[in-house]
């Protein structure tokens, strides 16, 4: 039996988070982009026309998108003062779509804190260090005409990444510039890269109460997306296969999981009614996870162990397509051999327990638990 090592598990803002770290220790990086892809222009706005963009829906947001919506009072009230002041601000990232619409790549923050004050009266500036005296405690409506004015004509600059860029390139630019602060993890920029309809679709997926269930309902509204991220895993490996990622994905589950989404995204290549299904299919394999592991669904457990580990991303994805296909009347009479051959390979197989603990992301570490996982299934 090999000696058990309880994973470690991340913490965000001194939390546990209830998902275990995940280890690369890769010797080589994921083949990095063309650099002849890059294409980025700077253009100017005022601030009128980037908050009329706002309204239309022509620069989106990112909704839901909880983490960067957090700014303090202060903070708020201070970015409106500089503004105020004519301070120049840094220049913000767009990322423009082929239909012309635009993506904040970075700026939400900014961005959402002066729509916030200037077209939804949110709040009243308040702790001004300059301008105390002459708007402290007034919306935006209750400036006088010149501030207002001040605040329509003050320009900004975008860095914007024109249409044709890959979008691979796109993820790659973001990741680059997303390094100050606390940095974005890798699904919290597919979600501001993506569309509504995946969005929708991986939300709709965590609300299950299948999936609360098998998770513990510890990633309910996961602050930094880590339920849509596994949720992202499922859908990227049920729809486009294990061989695709060995042969296509050179090792990067980031890249994988971005064609992924890109797919979630585009109603030609997956309809309304193959969402439904996938939704389905996420569902009894939630289910059946939990009939079958119970609480230590997608956690290591080895033999002589009731230590109940973080979620394993690898577990969860692995796991999670061998049991879609099985109909949730077997869960409970195969739930004692699933059990049994799982707890042991975690105790026994060396190879299967680095295929889910060290560079996951290594092709043929993907091939083997996805195949362990699968015969178990069969074979129980």
């Amino acid at each position: 039996m090999t000696t058990y090592d309880k994973p470690a598990e991340e913490y965000f803002e001194d939390e546990p988070t209830d998902i275990e770290r995940e280890v690369d220790e890769r010797a080589y990086p994921a083949k990095p982009s063309d650099r002849s892809e890059i294409r980025v222009s700077t253009k100017q706005f005022s601030i009128r026309q980037v908050m009329d963009q706002i309204d239309d829906e022509d620069l989106e947001l990112a909704p839901d998108f909880q983490r960067n919506q957090v700014w303090k009072p202060a903070q708020k009230s201070g970015l409106i003062e500089s503004i105020l002041l004519q301070i120049p601000l840094p220049a913000f990232y767009f990322a423009e779509t082929a239909e012309g619409l635009l993506r904040v790549v970075d700026g939400l923050q900014r961005l959402s804190t002066i729509h916030a004050y200037m077209r939804r009266s949110a709040f009243a500036l308040s702790g001004l260090e300059y301008l105390e005296g002459e708007v402290g405690g007034l919306k935006f409506d209750e400036l006088a005409l010149p501030w207002r004015r001040r605040m329509d004509n003050t320009q900004i600059f975008a860095h914007v990444i024109d249409p044709k860029t890959p979008p691979q390139v796109t993820y790659d630019i973001f990741k680059r510039i997303n390094t100050g602060g606390t940095p974005l993890k890798p699904q919290e920029i597919r979600h501001c890269m993506s569309t509504q309809r995946s969005r929708d679709f991986l939300k709709s997926c965590v609300d299950l109460p299948e999936f609360a269930e098998a998770t513990g309902a510890r990633l309910h509204n996961s602050v930094r997306m880590d339920d849509r991220e596994v949720a992202l895993r499922f859908c990227a490996f049920r729809l486009l296969g294990v061989d695709h990622y060995v042969e296509h994905s050179q090792g990067s589950i980031e890249s994988f999981l971005m064609e992924a989404t890109n797919h979630l995204d585009d109603r030609d290549r997956i309809d309304d009614a193959a969402l439904d299904r996938l939704r389905e299919a996420f569902r009894t394999a939630m289910g059946n996870a939990a009939a079958i592991f119970g609480g230590h669904a997608f956690r290591k457990w080895p033999e002589g162990s009731d230590y109940r580990s973080p979620i394993n991303k690898a577990l969860f994805e692995s796991w999670a397509v061998a049991l879609a296909d099985l109909p949730t009347t077997e869960a409970g009479k195969r739930a004692e051999g699933i059990v049994a051959r799982a707890r042991s390979l975690m105790s026994h197989d060396r190879r299967y327990v680095d295929s889910i603990s060290v560079s996951t992301g290594d092709a043929r570490k993907v091939a083997y638990r996805f195949l362990v996982a699968g015969d178990v299934v069969a074979q129980s």
